[in-house]
This record gives structure tokens, C-alpha cells and sequence, in this order.
């Protein structure tokens, strides 16, 4: 038997079984629910997820045109109806479900999980920014917990080692899904805490459903990241994509790639920034020492430095001025006091006893008391009388 004289292409078989699908009435109209899984809204405006329960799941897609009609976002682990027909991917030799309708019938087990734990952490303060540690400026290494194979190092690696050759990348594998991938994970965590084996720890993994993404979505993956005394970068999923350990880490990156441009400065650019700094810092420099050459010439041919004695001798004629005037000063209220002194003096002596007794009158006392009236005395006492020259004894007969 001639078997390549019988065996048909690709094509035609992909075209044959799409022919046969189409055939069926039944599958030209299904209504199926089931549970959005890797839902991707494309820029087109296309919808592209994935429905399924809990043995089985299939393609959709639906085109813009009937995705503007359904009145909400439609997100991983929603329940929903859907209205389509199925049909083969010629090209890709896959069946999948062309949408045209879509009702929402409620939040998936798997989501609604995730939403419980996401807000007990955050009420129990996980989240919270002032526990979150400051990743270091120029890390000497970088721990990264990922599968071994896969994109996902290749990309940390060739961004770590553009941006910092100096860098040295420790990977620690660890499943990053499936069964007992959340404590795989957290024994990693621990080990590059015990050790000591990095300055920053990033946690990665590429894009994928809610399932995929799931061991990201532990609790005990969320207190490890929590725990840890290095810090950690959260790098799981794409951008769009977002973990528990998104919440929880130090540091959360759109993509791996993101995580090591965030892990690693770039070097070229630190030292393009040092040169720029030591260029204005010389030209900075250079400018104060013409400024201070500037200043350093007015002090030489300043009066100062040229006649260092000038103002000293100034200052000692002021002085030598300033003696005088004061001294004339001195003198002038000496002769203002003394001719005060002078009158008060006369006016002194004017008012004096002695004056009195100059012109020939006499004092009398009475036991050591001035006798003014004839009244004061009587016969038998005793007087003294003061004269200019002296004084006498006197009895009143």
C-alpha cells in the first residue's frame, strides 16, 4: 500500500474536521456555563478566556462586535452563561466556542477563596506599607525562587547580567505550580533567610490562569514573603496578573524582566551619573576658587594690608582728641562746681551765728538750750553767754 499517495495535509484534515463540526446543528447554537479561567481582554477589543468546571475545559473567544453588548467585565473565577457555536481553529488545529452572548451567574470557588483571604490579610495589617523593607541600592546578590527551566530565569539573567555584570544571581528552584508548590515555596523563603544566601530575593514566575497562579495565592506562601527579613519582589504573572504575594512583598513588578531592572541599577547609568556629578562638581569648584582668588586680590590691594599702621595711628589721634576734649571737659565742670560752691558758701556764711556776734550781740543759753525771751528765765538761773571772742557764766539777780 502506496501511503503517501493517501495521506492528506494538515490543512485538509483541520479544514475536514471543522466541516464536520459545522455540519452539527447541535454544536451551531450550545449554551454552556461554566467559570472564566486566563481571561485576556485584547487591545482589538476581543475577548479570549477560558470556561471550565471541575473535569473539563474549552477555548472561547469573543469578537468585539458582541463583546461590547454584555453590561459587565467579565474576570478570572466569574461564573457565567455563554451563547455561541463551536468551530476549529484551522491554523492551530484547535476547537474552541465563538461567543456571541454572555450572562454572569456568579463568583467562582476558586476566586471567591481568594478574595476572603486577600481581605482577612489586609485587615490583619499584611499589606500594610510600614512593614514593607527598602530594597537595597546595589544588591551584591540576588536570590531568585523560580522554576529551573522556562523563560522566566533566562529573562532575570540576561537583565541582571545587561544592567550589573557584577551581580551574582543565586536561583533556588522551586515549583511554581501545581500540588505542593506553596511549600516548596516556603521552604525556599526560609532557606534564603537562614542563610543568608541574598541581599533581595525575587519571587517569579511567568503568566496563566488563576489555577496556575494559585500556589501565589497561599496563606502560607503570604506569611513566609511576610516573615522574611530580606526583601522580596513579587514578579508572578503578567502585568495585569495580581497575587496575594503581590500584596504582601516589599516590592511588586509587572514581570520578571520588570523585577530585575527593579533588583539591578544600571551601572552604565550610575557611572554616566558619578561622571556628571564629578564634571559639575570641578566646574562648581572651579568657579569658588575664582571667587575666592577675587576676594584674596581686593584683601592684597586693600589700605589694610598695604599701610597695616594707618588705622592704628588714626585711632590713637582719635584717642589723643578724645583725652583732650574730655579733659576739658573735666576742667570746665571743676570750675562750674567751684563757683556754685562759692555762692552757697556765701550764702552760708550770710546766715551764720558768728555774724551776728561780729556786730557786738551775744548768745544766750540756758542749760544747753537758746533763750529767746526774757520770759524763759527768772531769778537764780544759771546762763551762759557767748560772745564773738568767748563765752561767759551769768546769774539772773
Amino acid at each position: 500500500m502506496n501511503y503517501e499517495e493517501q495521506a492528506v495535509s494538515v490543512s485538509d484534515l483541520n479544514m475536514y474536521i471543522k466541516n464536520k463540526i459545522a455540519s452539527d446543528e447541535a454544536l451551531n447554537a450550545v449554551i454552556v456555563k461554566g467559570e472564566i479561567s486566563n481571561f485576556k481582554a485584547h487591545y482589538t477589543g476581543h475577548f479570549y478566556f477560558t470556561l471550565k468546571d471541575e473535569k473539563s475545559l474549552i477555548k472561547c473567544i469573543m469578537f468585539k462586535s458582541f463583546a461590547e453588548r454584555i453590561n459587565f467585565r467579565p474576570k478570572d473565577g466569574m461564573k457565567v452563561i455563554i451563547f455561541g457555536s463551536v468551530s476549529v481553529f484551522e491554523r492551530d488545529g484547535i476547537y474552541q466556542i465563538y461567543a456571541k452572548a454572555m450572562q454572569e451567574q456568579g463568583v467562582g470557588d476558586l476566586y471567591a477563596a481568594y478574595e476572603k483571604l486577600k481581605q482577612d490579610l489586609e485587615k490583619e495589617g499584611l499589606f500594610s506599607p510600614s512593614h514593607k523593607v527598602k530594597i537595597p541600592l546595589k544588591p551584591k546578590v540576588i536570590g531568585v525562587l523560580t522554576s529551573k527551566t522556562g523563560a522566566v530565569i533566562r529573562d532575570i539573567i540576561n537583565v541582571s547580567t545587561r544592567r550589573n555584570p557584577n551581580c551574582y544571581i543565586r536561583l533556588l528552584p522551586v515549583p511554581v505550580q501545581g500540588p505542593g508548590a506553596a511549600e516548596e515555596i516556603v521552604k525556599g523563603i526560609k532557606l534564603m533567610n537562614e542563610k543568608k544566601l541574598a541581599d533581595v530575593i525575587i519571587l517569579a514566575r511567568g503568566g496563566g490562569s488563576l489555577e496556575d497562579l494559585w500556589p501565589f495565592n497561599e496563606e502560607i506562601v503570604a506569611r513566609a514573603i511576610y516573615d522574611s527579613e530580606l526583601p522580596i519582589i513579587s514578579a508572578v504573572g503578567h502585568e495585569t496578573d495580581f497575587t496575594i504575594a503581590d500584596f504582601v512583598a516589599d516590592l511588586r513588578a509587572p514581570t520578571p524582566s520588570a523585577a530585575a531592572e527593579l533588583a539591578n541599577p544600571d551601572i552604565y547609568e550610575l557611572k554616566n551619573k558619578i561622571n556628571t556629578l564629578r564634571e559639575r562638581a570641578r566646574i562648581d569648584l572651579n568657579k569658588k576658587i575664582e571667587i575666592l582668588k577675587l576676594k584674596l586680590n581686593r584683601l592684597i590691594t586693600s589700605r589694610a594690608l598695604k599701610e597695616p599702621f594707618k588705622n592704628m595711628e588714626n585711632n590713637y589721634l582719635r584717642i589723643d582728641g578724645l583725652i583732650k576734649r574730655m579733659e576739658s571737659s573735666i576742667l570746665a565742670k571743676q570750675k562750674e562746681k567751684e563757683k556754685i560752691f562759692q555762692t552757697n558758701v556765701s550764702k552760708l556764711d550770710a546766715l551764720s551765728p558768728l555774724k551776728t556776734l561780729a556786730r557786738g550781740y551775744s548768745i544766750t543759753e540756758k542749760e544747753g538750750k537758746m533763750i529767746k525771751s526774757s520770759k524763759d528765765l527768772i531769778k537764780g538761773d544759771k546762763i551762759s553767754l557767748k560772745f564773738i571772742d568767748g563765752e561767759k557764766n551769768a546769774e539772773i539777780i
